[in-house]
């Protein structure tokens, strides 16, 4: 592999990877075109990158590699540095993705709202490889593009977190962005739970109700978010709350901090309890809950009993009893019908009852299972008439709502009660791509100071994840290989901003951002 200049038509000098082969030229890679002598160093130490790939450099064509010093027995060596015609490159990083990303995070207002840089350099180290806080030192550091705090000055920064009220700034700033001139009317709201890798209990991190099936001590996360998934509001519960319990209290400090005065809330069927329901009505809240299938024949006798010849996206006005026979507990009840959701339920029916009968049959170890009745493994057997009354209802998901037909249609219901995809959205980006989890904090103070960060971290990707259209994933590992090029030039250092590619491009110009703003530092 050797690496070949060429001059183009436009008179630029392009550099291209290539290898001879039987005394032909082959083109392996086409690393760009330079403009003037920087943009040419630039594309030479990539070239020369190409060419090394770890291994002891070459003399190709004027590129001479300087002496490597000697090895230390206690540090790593730095890398030797190269020279490339009259320039010297000493090293190379990743500005350009460490500007975006810092630049929506400038955008949004957490700079002002929160006073500090290690807090911001942590969120920020959060969205582009999520890891414990003293290795995301170690990244920042190897990553060269901030200045990189001692460890004990990092915690000395995030036990600032209580005394300073960085949650609550950060919510009024994320609600001040997301509502922009008008207010945020339709609010998402959901919770989820994170584990703690210990065995031990205390106050806050309790064994509880684990939608991952875990027996690990864990907290309860309240979540509140607008129809965009763009984070609002969020609150941290002891492990052993239950999730209908913490709706109240996260709406009530939500409209306290911010003054709103109408607003309708959409949670899902977890939510639905007659005293959250009052509770919400006494508070002055609109709302929209997921309902029960079970309610469906309740509510749709008169309709059932003529048969579910639905038509594909049929909406049903009803109304709903939250406790049987109790006049003052009727709701509005909004009911669709979706011939997709038909299949699917349909589908998931087959499978339930082919493993009630491999447990009836004792294909399978008994254990408890859908349409199998019976009370010792001997006398269990499928009851294929409760299956034949749920095919009345495949197809239907219902919505109670306090919202009166002239505010809300049905339609519009059910569209509402869809955008909570969006709030279970931004619960996978924080466990996933923001790894929130497990969590390795003891105190309260320590927990609340990681939420705000990973509230932070989230509102940084939402907002970058609906303005590109792509994961957040897919925009880090876009950006990330585009390193800035650190040269020493007749003993002056400089920095080659790296040559942005069409997706890099594209990115910018989605996120409103003039590269040269974010030019070389």
């Amino acid at each position: 592999m050797q690496i070949r200049r060429v001059k183009t038509a436009s008179g630029a000098t392009a550099v291209q990877l290539v290898q001879y082969r039987n005394g032909r030229r082959e083109i392996l890679e086409h690393l760009g075109s330079a403009h003037d002598d920087g943009e040419l160093a630039l594309l030479e130490h990539l070239a020369l990158e190409r060419v090394a790939a770890g291994q002891p450099a070459f003399d190709l064509d004027g590129l001479v590699p300087a002496p490597a010093p000697p090895r230390a027995r206690t540090k790593k060596p730095k890398p030797a540095p190269v020279v490339v015609g009259s320039a010297r490159t000493v090293g190379s990083r990743p500005r350009l993705l460490w500007e975006v990303l810092g630049t929506v995070y400038d955008r949004i207002g957490f700079h002002q709202a929160i006073d500090s840089e290690v807090f911001r350099s942590l969120v920020l180290g959060r969205v582009i490889s999520p890891a414990s806080k003293t290795a995301t030192l170690r990244m920042l550091a190897e990553m060269d593009v901030a200045e990189v705090p001692g460890e004990a000055t990092m915690w000395r920064h995030l036990a600032r977190h209580q005394q300073s009220k960085w949650r609550d700034a950060a919510c009024t700033t994320a609600y001040g962005f997301a509502a922009g001139d008008g207010a945020v009317s339709v609010c998402l709201y959901d919770v989820t739970t994170l584990y703690f890798e210990t065995d031990e209990e205390d106050e806050t991190r309790k064994v509880g109700f684990s939608k991952e099936r875990r027996v690990d001590p864990q907290i309860v996360i309240g979540l509140l978010v607008d129809k965009t998934g763009f984070p609002l509001e969020i609150h941290c519960f002891e492990g052993s709350k239950a999730e209908t319990l913490t709706l109240i209290p996260v709406l009530d400090a939500f409209r306290t901090r911010h003054q709103v005065t109408d607003m309708l809330v959409v949670a899902d069927a977890g939510m639905l309890s007659r005293a959250n329901l009052e509770a919400l009505e006494e508070a002055g809240y609109q709302y929209i809950v997921g309902s029960r299938t079970s309610k469906a024949p309740y509510d749709l006798a008169e309709r059932l009993a003529m048969g579910n010849n639905f038509t594909d996206g049929q909406v049903l006005e009803a109304t709903t009893e939250l406790k049987r026979g109790v006049v003052s507990s009727r709701r509005r009840a909004v009911w669709q019908y979706r011939l997709a959701r038909e299949h699917r339920d349909r589908r998931t029916q087959t499978l339930q009852l082919q493993r009630a009968e491999d447990i009836a049959a004792g294909r399978k170890q008994p254990r408890k299972a859908r349409f199998l009745t019976g009370g010792g493994p001997k006398s269990l057997k499928v009851d294929y008439e409760a299956a034949r009354a749920a095919e009345q209802l495949f197809g239907l998901k219902g919505y109670i709502t306090s919202a009166p037909m002239e505010v809300l249609s049905g339609a519009e219901v059910v569209a509402a009660y869809h955008s909570l995809f969006e709030v279970e959205a931004s619960f996978r980006m924080a466990k996933s791509d923001l790894r929130a989890r497990p969590i390795f904090h003891r105190t309260r103070e320590s927990i609340e100071a990681h939420l705000t960060m990973v509230f932070c971290a989230l509102a940084v990707g939402r907002y970058i994840q609906t303005a590109t259209g792509m994961s957040i994933k897919k925009v880090v590992q876009t950006l990330q290989p585009l390193r800035e090029a650190v040269l020493q030039v007749r003993g002056e250092t400089i920095a080659v901003p790296a040559a942005l590619t069409a997706d890099a491009q594209a990115i910018l110009e989605a996120l409103q951002i003039n590269p040269a703003e974010i030019g070389p530092h």
